[in-house]
């Protein structure tokens, strides 16, 4: 845990953001991590940041090109639009003599956060988006007739090329959250906070900070009156590298112990298959239960810290 005083930015968050902003678009296409985290480092001199998560398999939507790669436009969606008039038998007509191709870009997230304090939700965490345009489809083919603009935008089922790059990935700042500010605000939602006050009063604040073993997924959304409203979720950094404890796993008395123990030293901290438990379907809420009906009979596996917040999930369960 740390002991030291909070940190504070010495910029406001709007101006850090801007600067993020600027540095990843003055960053050379092709930039590396390295040089990403350097030069972020540099504009906040004052955290102590660390790349601690990234993750990938999504896409946008990207643009435009013609058969020698060139370019006809940046936005596929509004280029459709303008050449369409809305009517998608008239951009059809449009292409019949012409080949096009639609791209996309294939997108990693960078999160990266700083510890501002001893508690969980004390750090500052900043997402990059690494963005790479790439060969997705042809706009057009003889025997496909999308019925509508969104349809021939991005069509459920369509023949995809080799994602050939159109040109080197790029950095994209996409967000920085003062985790503290956003578990006062109406969006952090009870289970998230108590998921990290669980955290703070568990043996695993003992060890690294928070913020270095899990990150908070951040999602945007409209809520029933229209408003925009944001959600979280915890990640583990350890995404993909998690073991596995399912139901028909789950052991009793030594063996539940040497299996939990074993979890923990796997994820490199104490009392983490009871967070993995929250987040993860691959770790069995039953592991939960065997440990505490062990812990009421004659084991004493767990610190006492532990087993009361083993014993408030058992009146009280959660996840998320």
């Amino acid at each position: 845990m740390l002991d030291d005083a909070p940190t504070q930015m010495l910029i406001p968050e709007a101006t850090a953001s801007v600067r993020l902003a600027q540095l990843c678009q003055e960053l050379p296409a092709g930039a590396d991590l390295e040089m990403l985290l350097a030069a972020i480092q540099a504009a906040l001199p004052e955290l102590e940041l660390r790349q601690v998560l990234t993750r990938s398999g999504w896409h946008r939507l990207g643009g435009v090109v013609d058969l020698d790669g060139q370019r006809i436009a940046h936005h596929l969606a509004d280029w459709a639009e303008a050449e369409s008039g809305g009517d998608v038998d008239e951009l059809l007509f449009k292409l019949a003599d012409v080949q096009y191709f639609a791209t996309r870009f294939n997108g990693r997230t960078h999160y990266l956060v700083a510890p501002t304090g001893p508690l969980a939700r004390d750090f500052v965490q900043i997402e990059i988006e690494e963005l790479q345009e790439v060969l997705d489809r042809t706009l057009t083919d003889p025997d496909w007739f999308p019925e509508t603009l969104a349809e021939f935008v991005d069509p459920f089922e369509f023949p995809r090329l080799q994602p050939d790059p159109i040109g080197a990935p790029r950095f994209v700042f996409r967000r920085l959250t003062p985790i503290a500010e956003f578990m006062d605000s109406p969006d952090a939602g009870r289970t998230l906070k108590r998921f990290l006050a669980d955290w703070d009063r568990s043996s695993a604040a003992e060890s690294e900070s928070f913020c270095h073993q899990w990150v908070l997924a951040i999602r945007e959304y409209l809520d029933r009156d229209g408003e925009g409203r944001l959600s979280a979720k915890p990640v583990s950094a350890l995404t993909g590298r998690i073991p596995t404890l399912p139901d028909g796993a789950v052991a009793r008395g030594a063996k539940l112990a040497n299996q939990i123990h074993g979890f923990d030293r796997e994820a490199g901290y104490p009392f983490a298959w009871y967070f993995h438990m929250l987040t993860s379907r691959a770790v069995s809420h039953k592991l939960a239960e065997a440990v505490h009906s062990d812990l009421m009979g004659a084991y004493d596996y767990l610190p006492a810290r532990d087993l009361k917040i083993l014993r408030d999930w058992y009146r009280e369960p959660y996840g998320l």
